[in-house]
């Protein structure tokens, strides 16, 4: 497992990348943008201390979705790929569990975010169907 400490503003891994390791923050802060660099650009997520990200690509070997970027100095994150990833977890067996609610978390949000653009959509077709 690779430890890296990042300053402010350095970019973690980037849209597009190679999904294959997920990230243990340690310390600082860590922002996950949509169209990072853009003029629409968008923070989608904010991960902290004992907070993972990355897992997606992990465990899809999917191209990243996003951007991460360091969002103070001194943000440290482990870098736990496949090789590392059951010794990490046999070491640190509690944190198997934070990882599966963070994911959960993560996939209740989403959905939420789903369901509330499938209402607008239809409270507008209902809209143009009054027309």
């Amino acid at each position: 497992m690779e430890i890296k400490t990042f300053s402010k503003g350095k970019v973690v891994f980037k849209e597009g990348d190679p999904g294959n390791c997920m990230y243990d923050v340690y310390s600082g802060k860590v922002g996950v943008y949509a169209a990072y660099g853009e003029p629409e650009q968008k923070l989608l997520m904010e991960y902290y201390p004992d907070q993972y990200f990355g897992e997606m690509g992990l465990l899809e070997h999917a191209p990243r979705s996003a951007t991460a970027v360091a969002m103070e100095n001194d943000t440290t994150v482990a870098m736990i790929t496949e090789e590392s990833f059951g010794e990490f977890f046999e070491k640190n067996p509690a944190k198997v569990l934070m990882v599966m609610q963070q994911m959960s978390h993560n996939l209740r949000r989403r959905t939420d975010d789903f369901v509330e653009v499938c209402r607008k959509i239809k409270e507008l077709s209902d809209k143009e169907g009054d027309k």
